[in-house]
């Protein structure tokens, strides 16, 4: 006979024994838990950026998209006009953005699971996955006679197999939805900006417009400015601030051979950087999309890329053009004397057949003029 064999009592081995009151304390526990977080105590999980069990509640279906009205992808919580992203959506932003008639911008990133984009070089878009999705809002602070925020459009640039389509979404007067369309439209408001009073008609582009400037080699569209020569900057997150590129790759969005010494463009309104840094960085993001090889402008004698721009002849100094609107103008740039450039010129003026850039302004940009000309009127190269 065992010595634990107590079966012939009736009684149940130790080990058996064992097994059951260690199954009972644990239905115990169990219904503790249970109950526990069913009271109405105050208890919520907690449930971080890191959670691997949440989900972006984004909608995508890639045969779909794009849909009719913004509000099928689920982007935003909330009412939709604040643009409050959801888990998933993550914010960015660039080191020198776009001048777009002194619209303010909200820019968001949105990947599906799995995939992630790769590092080309310094001054070349990241090379996206298909599935990316680039949200771009357009808005006016302070806009009259109310003093309220209004939200424009939302531009999308979705990642398909066959490349990126262009998707346009015009809000309507309520700020409850914006609709699906490549028509293109100029819309008159009133804003204060920086204590002024600005009057603008905004332009948004039709779907063709759009290629112009985002267009490469064999007219297929790219993004223009998420390079990391441009993202290279630190942001504030929900959970504290961190450099945009190692956000991404924290999320998973960015592989992680990146390297650390990326040749990084400045802020132009950033006074305590070089006039010449400042000058390279707004004419790079406001200029070189269609001043570059394989692009709308690449026949003109310019390139204004921040990675090629250290030679300032690829600025227009002294560089001469035959410029028919004014025989008067020799050359592009004009060291020492603005008005007798063809750069300053053109970013003066607000005639369609005459204005740079081409689209996406119908104002003059102050500032930007301002921070050219004082760049011109420096120089001290003298021309043959």
């Amino acid at each position: 006979m065992c010595l634990f064999d107590n079966n012939y009592l009736g009684v149940p081995s130790l080990p058996y024994m064992y097994k059951s009151y260690t199954k009972i304390l644990h239905i115990l526990l169990l219904f503790s838990i249970v109950f526990s977080c069913g009271k109405d105590d105050g208890y919520e999980p907690v449930i971080t950026d890191d959670d691997p069990l949440q989900v972006s509640p984004v909608i995508f279906d890639i045969d779909q998209v794009p849909y009719q009205t913004l509000s099928e992808y689920n982007f935003f919580e909330g009412p939709m006009k604040d643009l409050d992203p959801v888990y998933g959506v993550l914010p960015y932003d660039l080191i020198s953005p776009l001048f777009s008639d002194y619209a303010h911008k909200k820019r968001f990133i949105w990947m599906p699971n799995g995939v992630s984009a790769s590092y080309v070089n310094d001054y070349s878009v990241l090379d996206f996955p298909i599935g990316t999705m680039l949200i771009k809002n357009f808005y006016y602070d302070n806009v009259l006679p109310d003093g309220t925020t209004k939200v424009l459009e939302t531009r999308l640039q979705i990642r398909k197999e066959e490349g990126w389509v262009f998707a346009n979404y015009k809000w309507n007067e309520e700020q409850t939805q914006a609709t699906y369309d490549l028509t293109g439209n100029f819309v008159a408001l009133d804003f204060i900006e920086n204590g002024a009073t600005k009057n603008v008609n905004y332009f948004i582009p039709s779907g063709s417009q759009c290629l112009t400037c985002h267009k490469s080699e064999n007219d297929v569209g790219i993004p223009i400015g998420v390079k990391p020569q441009n993202l290279n900057k630190t942001l504030t997150y929900d959970n504290g601030t961190m450099n945009q590129l190692d956000k991404w790759m924290e999320v998973g969005y960015l592989s992680t051979n990146v390297p650390s010494n990326i040749q990084t463009m400045v802020d132009w309104e950033d006074s305590s950087k070089s006039l010449e840094m400042r000058v390279r960085s707004y004419l790079d993001i406001n200029c070189a999309h269609c001043h570059s090889d394989n692009r709308h402008c690449d026949y003109r004698p310019v390139r204004f890329a921040f990675h090629e721009s250290s030679d300032i002849t690829n600025l227009g100094v002294c560089v001469e053009a035959q410029e028919i609107f004014d025989p008067s103008l020799n050359f592009i740039v004009s060291p020492g004397n603005s008005e007798n450039s063809i750069l300053a010129v053109r970013l003066n003026s607000v005639a369609q057949e005459l204005r740079m850039p081409l689209l996406g302004r119908t104002t003059r940009h102050e500032e930007g003029i301002e921070l050219i000309e004082e760049w011109i009127n420096s120089l001290t190269n003298f021309c043959n």
